[in-house]
């Protein structure tokens, strides 16, 4: 009894005696089409050979040779930090004073309920 496949929607089905003759082919439009193929037995639907899904890219030095270093990183700069020369006080103006850390009351030594 062979069975050609048809096509229902946009699976392919075939039975199963001949997709274990056309195995290798079919794996291979599988691959191709990237449609999956469902695999019948006395009708029914047993098994589908469908596409694996491709690998994620890794992320990992994708930015590689993308950042240029503009003189030494590592030497200080000339610039005074504003917090000591005072020019970004006017962002702060009108804000909450600091408040100090809330205090943890002490543990208690002795008998525990």
């Amino acid at each position: 009894m062979t069975t050609t496949y048809g096509h229902e929607g946009s699976v392919m089905k075939i039975s199963a005696a001949e997709f274990k003759a056309k195995c290798l082919k079919l794996m291979d439009e599988v691959a191709k089409t990237r449609e999956p193929v469902v695999i019948t037995k006395h009708g029914k639907a047993v098994a589908q050979l469908a596409p694996m899904q491709p690998e994620p890219e890794t992320l990992f030095g994708y930015m590689k040779g993308t950042v240029k270093f503009a003189g030494d990183i590592m030497a200080p700069i000339e610039e005074q930090w504003s917090a000591l020369t005072g020019d970004e006080d006017y962002l702060y103006q009108g804000a909450p004073p600091p408040q100090p850390p809330a205090r943890r009351p002490a543990a208690r030594k002795g008998k525990t309920k």
